[in-house]
Parts: structure tokens; C-alpha cells; sequence
């Protein structure tokens, strides 16, 4: 019974993201799509139930009303089958609707809805843009998908639930007790009155300081995982304490939200205290005094009291629903300014694959400047033939990595495109254009998995034998057999810590190279790709290196000039222009740049252009 209702909800649906609305009402009802039918019934049986338990208020003030007139000796001839009739209702009715309400709302919704949120979320983030990812922590984006979906859940549910008592319960109340004088209601409808204002109150109050806890508690969590995530660096220099001191910054701030919402919700639950002894004092005087005057009778006491203490209990539930409600809704608000953001690179509507059967490529007068209107990329042309092997030569910040970001489609052209095969890739499917280019960069990020699912990931279908042949080219089998983590895990089982830092930099690179190697792509970008390796290593994969580029179209970047002065054509740039182009030979006998970074390159490596920082920093 469990299952079948767990399964009525499907927490993964298979229906593409698209971009959610940026206000609250419509942000809330576009995840909810799906759920409503269960959320609805769950509501109605609620609905159904709080009927039944005032009416149950009521029946038990007739009970005292018969008891005390009734007959003793008839009094079960005459009443009896009331009792019997209730005592189903109790037992057996009730029970049973509360059984498929609890079933809907905790086997049905709880669980499946929030995670119907994070899962669209989080497929629809994952094609966010490079620069999305760059503007924030890693840590803080994470936090804001997991307490966002709940808060939408939170707010729908407590919504719902808060809307049943008013327009159910409390109506309910008010034509039970209003059915045996109307002058019975008069303290409930004053208490109805100072109820709603404190609502009105306090709530948005605690909504704005929810909504402000909501974005401390990301950022303080994104600094603690941005702590964790560069340990090494934090260790390296010494910065434990500074790291701390970062952090208790945050945590200050937080704590400065949880005691603004602390103070709101202590005055609130005072007056309201006082409000509901009102209420009961009230309610109890009344009913006394018309029960003196023989205008009520005894059950009819008992009933108002009886449902008066019921409502104090219930009034302090909704109260503290209400300001958790508009605590989640802070949050949703918070999580809507990170989530409900476009997608900067976005496939078209009428995207297709592409298809790379030569792999000629084609910058033609590209144009970029990462938004700033100038500077960067400008009016650059550059053809890469068939099966050529080119090298990206240039001071840093002269764009060279922007020019590969670029081919890749991380960001979109401001001018200009860029062909393969003759298809302008503005009009492909990114997931198509990046599965037909290998790349392997300098800085090398491996996921916190076992090794042989990190070099799975160049081609998830391969085989057991290909995973291996492609460790072995990358000269890697030898550590892989000795690698092992606190689990126990051994060789390619073993898990490499976050961003691989149980690894070495050469170890990384490796494990980078294979994976590229099994993808085989027709199309490979080579970023410093030796950059980490140590010179025997690299001379003993550099002919497994150049295997892996037959056939392809190569395109490197090194400031290592001897690791490109093969190359069948060296490209030089310079504040995001060609001004050179030919072989090393022919680069060398004009005199120019390369020339001049060639002889004045010291331990193989080329010289920093302070000029060209700017761009550097703008395509990390």
C-alpha cells in the first residue's frame, strides 16, 4: 500500500526545464504542475475532516444535554443507535479518511514533490552559461536549489492548510456556536478581528526578515564550501583562522536575521496569548450568563468552552504556520533571484545536431569583449584546415583561451561566426557540437567518483578494455594500480577526492588524457595539456599524444613553445589579433613576436603581458 502510493507521483519527470517565472505566484505554481491533483484531494479530506471533528464538538454537548434528562433505564433504548452511529464515525469513518489523507500528503507529496523541484532545477541549472557559474559559489547555488524546493512545498501545503482552518474550521465553529444563540459568536468574531490584525502584522515582518535569513544562510554556506573546496590554497598560506574569521562574518550575519525573526516571533506568541485568554474568558461569560437567563442549555456550555479550548491550541498552530509560511516564501523569493535567470547561451528552437565528418573550422570576423563594447576578440579571422595541427601562440591576455571558450560556444559571439564543416554552431545543439571536440586544459577537474568513471566519462558506452587501453596510452595504469581511498576502494574503484585533490597535478593530467583519448572526438583542443607532467612522463606519452591527433583537426595552446614548434602552423596573437601566422621555421626567419618570445623564453615558458591581465581575468 506504501509503495502504490509513492509511486503515484513521479519525482523525476522526463519533460525538458524550461526558464521559471521570476514572481512568486507563478514560480510557485510552475513546479507545482503535476502534484495539484493530490494536493487537492489531500485538501478536500482535510476539508472533510475538520467538518467532522466540530460536528463531533457538538455531539458530544447533545450527549450531556440527554444525560442530563434522559432516563436511565431507556436511556440506550432511545439514544443508542446515535451512539452507535458516532462510535462508527470515530472508529472506523474518520480513521479511514485520515489514513488516505495521511497517505497522500506523506507517501505522495512530501517526499516526491520537493524533489520533482531539484530535479528540473537542477537539470535546468546545468545548462546554465560559464559566466552564471563564474558569479557564484559552487556551495551557495547548491544550498538555493535544496531549500528552495522545500520552501515551495512548504508554502503550497502550509497555504492550503492555513486556508482550511479559516474557511472550514472556523466557519464551522462559528454556525455550531452561533446555532444556539447568536450571541455566542460575538467573542469569537472580536477575537476574529484582533487575530487578523496580528496577522497582518507581523507576518510580512517576519516574510522581509525571512527573505533576508533565507540569502545569509546561502552565503554562509557557500563560504564555508568555498573554504572546504580550496583547502590546499587555505593550508598553503597559512589561512586557517583568516578562513574562519571569513566565515564567522557570514555566520554573524545570520545570526543577526535568526534574532530579528526570534524577537517578531515572541511578541506575536505573547499577544496572542493574551488575545485567546480573551477569547476564552469571553466565550465562557457569555455562555454562563445565557445559560442563566435559560436562553442556552448546559451542552450548549460545554460545546462553546469546549471548542474555545480546542481554538486556543489551533490558533497558536495556524499562527506559527502563517509565520513559517512567509519564512518559505522569503526563501522562495531568495531563490528565485538565482534560479529564474535566462540562459545567456540558449540552443535554438530549430537546433540540429551537427555533423563533423572533416572537422574544418572557420573563425570569420568573430567579435567579442565579454559585454564591455570593446577590447578582447575583434574582427579576427582564422581558418584551421582538415587534419591540421595549429598552435595558439601569445602573451597571456592576448585571447587565446577566449578563442577556444568561444569555439566551444561557453559564451555566444557578439559578432562574427564561427563554422565547422561549414555549420555555423550559433545554429546547433551545444551537447552535439562539444560531444565531437576533445579537450584536455591545464587546470584539470576531476569529479569526486572512482577513477574508472572519471575516464567513463569521455564515452559512457565504452568497455572495461577500452577504459584500460586508454589509462595505459596516457601512461597512467602503474599509479592507478596503487591508488586506494578510506573505503577501501582499490585501482580504478578508488574515488579521487573533490576536484581529484587525492591526486597529483601529472596524476590529473593523466587521468584527463585518457579520458579524452577513449572519446576520441574529431576535434581536439589541447590547453597546456602537458603543462603538469613532469619531463619523462610527458616524453613517454607525447607519442601516444601525437597518435591521438591523426586524423584530427588540432588545435593547442602552450606557452611552452617546444611543445608546439611541431605543429604543422603556428598562430600568433596579441591583444586579441593574429599577427602572425606560418611553421616555426618560417615564423622565425621574419623576426617577429615569435620570434622575439622564442629567444627570450626562459626555461621554455613565455613572459606575462601585464597589458594583456585584463582579458586574462575576464576569461577565467
Amino acid at each position: 500500500m506504501y509503495a502504490w502510493f509513492e509511486k503515484r507521483l513521479n519525482p523525476f519527470p522526463a519533460a525538458e526545464p524550461t526558464e521559471p517565472p521570476k514572481t512568486l505566484i507563478a514560480f510557485c505554481l510552475h513546479y507545482t504542475r503535476g502534484s495539484w491533483p493530490y494536493i487537492i484531494v489531500s485538501t478536500v479530506l482535510s476539508a472533510v475532516l475538520a467538518v467532522i471533528e466540530v460536528w463531533l464538538f457538538g455531539f458530544m454537548g447533545s450527549i450531556v444535554d440527554w444525560l442530563s434528562n434522559a432516563d436511565r433505564a431507556t436511556f440506550l433504548q432511545t439514544e443508542g443507535w446515535k451512539l452507535a452511529g458516532m462510535a462508527l464515525i470515530i472508529l472506523v469513518i474518520s480513521p479511514g479518511l485520515d489514513l488516505v489523507r495521511q497517505m497522500l500528503t506523506q507517501q505522495t507529496v512530501m517526499g516526491n514533490y520537493p524533489m520533482r523541484i531539484r530535479w528540473q532545477v537542477h537539470r535546468y541549472l546545468l545548462k546554465q552559461s560559464m559566466t552564471f557559474y563564474q558569479d557564484e559559489f559552487a556551495g551557495r547555488i547548491a544550498t538555493k536549489l535544496m531549500q528552495t524546493a522545500l520552501a515551495v512545498r512548504d508554502c503550497i501545503i502550509k497555504l492550503f492548510e492555513v486556508l482550511n482552518y479559516v474557511s472550514i474550521y472556523f466557519v464551522s465553529v462559528l454556525v455550531l456556536v452561533g446555532s444556539a444563540d447568536w450571541r455566542l459568536m460575538l467573542p469569537l468574531l472580536v477575537w476574529l478581528a484582533g487575530y487578523v490584525w496580528l496577522l497582518r502584522y507581523f507576518i510580512p515582518r517576519l516574510g522581509k526578515v525571512g527573505e533576508e535569513q533565507a540569502d545569509a544562510r546561502s552565503t554562509m554556506t557557500g563560504r564555508i564550501a568555498d573554504s572546504y573546496a580550496n583547502i590546499q590554497t587555505v593550508k598553503l598560506f597559512s589561512h586557517a583562522r583568516r578562513e574562519a574569521t571569513y566565515a564567522r562574518d557570514a555566520m554573524s550575519g545570520f545570526m543577526d536575521t535568526v534574532y530579528r525573526s526570534m524577537r517578531l516571533v515572541t511578541t506575536l506568541f505573547v499577544l496572542l496569548g493574551l488575545l485567546n485568554a480573551a477569547l476564552l474568558v469571553g466565550v465562557s461569560a457569555v455562555a454562563i450568563w445565557l445559560w442563566l437567563e435559560n436562553l442556552v442549555s448546559v451542552g450548549a456550555v460545554a460545546v462553546a468552552i469546549g471548542v474555545v479550548l480546542r481554538m486556543w491550541g489551533m490558533s497558536h498552530w495556524v499562527m506559527w504556520e502563517m509565520s513559517s509560511l512567509f519564512e518559505n516564501i522569503g526563501t522562495v523569493q531568495d531563490g528565485i533571484n538565482s534560479i529564474s535567470l535566462p540562459r545567456l547561451v540558449e540552443d535554438k528552437p530549430d537546433a540540429k545536431d551537427i555533423t563533423v565528418t572533416e572537422g574544418d573550422i572557420v573563425f570569420d570576423r568573430v567579435g567579442f569583449h565579454y559585454g564591455k563594447g570593446k577590447g578582447v576578440i575583434d574582427n579576427l579571422s582564422i581558418q584551421v584546415r582538415p587534419g591540421e595541427k595549429v598552435g595558439i601562440v601569445g602573451r597571456s591576455g592576448a585571447g587565446k583561451s577566449t578563442l577556444v571558450n568561444l569555439l566551444l560556444r561557453f559564451y555566444d559571439l557578439e559578432s562574427g561566426r564561427i563554422l565547422i564543416d561549414g555549420q555555423d554552431i550559433s545554429a546547433v545543439k551545444q551537447d552535439t557540437l562539444r560531444a565531437n571536440i576533445g579537450m584536455v586544459t591545464q587546470d584539470t577537474s576531476l569529479l569526486h567518483r572512482s577513477v574508472r568513471e572519471n575516464v567513463l566519462y569521455g564515452r559512457p558506452d565504452a568497455t572495461e578494455a577500452m577504459v584500460v587501453e586508454a589509462a595505459r596510452k596516457a601512461e597512467a595504469l602503474d599509479f592507478i594500480a596503487a591508488l586506494s581511498d578510506p573505503k577501501g576502494r582499490r585501482g580504478f574503484d578508488a574515488h579521487v577526492g573533490e576536484r581529484g585533490v587525492k591526486l597529483s597535478g601529472g596524476q590529473r593530467q593523466r587521468i584527463a588524457i585518457a579520458r579524452v583519448m577513449l572519446k576520441d572526438a574529431p576535434i581536439l583542443i589541447l590547453d597546456e595539456a602537458t603543462s603538469a607532467l613532469d619531463s619523462e612522463v610527458e616524453a613517454a606519452i607525447q607519442e601516444n599524444l601525437y597518435r591521438l591527433m591523426e586524423g584530427k583537426t588540432v588545435i593547442a595552446i602552450a606557452h611552452r613553445l617546444s611543445t608546439i614548434a611541431a605543429m604543422d602552423r603556428l598562430i600568433v596573437m596579441d591583444k586579441g589579433s593574429v599577427i602572425e601566422d606560418g611553421t616555426h621555421d618560417e615564423l622565425i626567419a621574419r623576426q617577429g613576436l615569435y620570434a622575439q618570445l622564442w629567444q627570450r623564453q626562459s626555461g621554455g615558458f613565455l613572459p606575462d603581458d601585464e597589458a594583456g591581465e585584463v582579458e586574462k581575468a575576464a576569461a577565467e
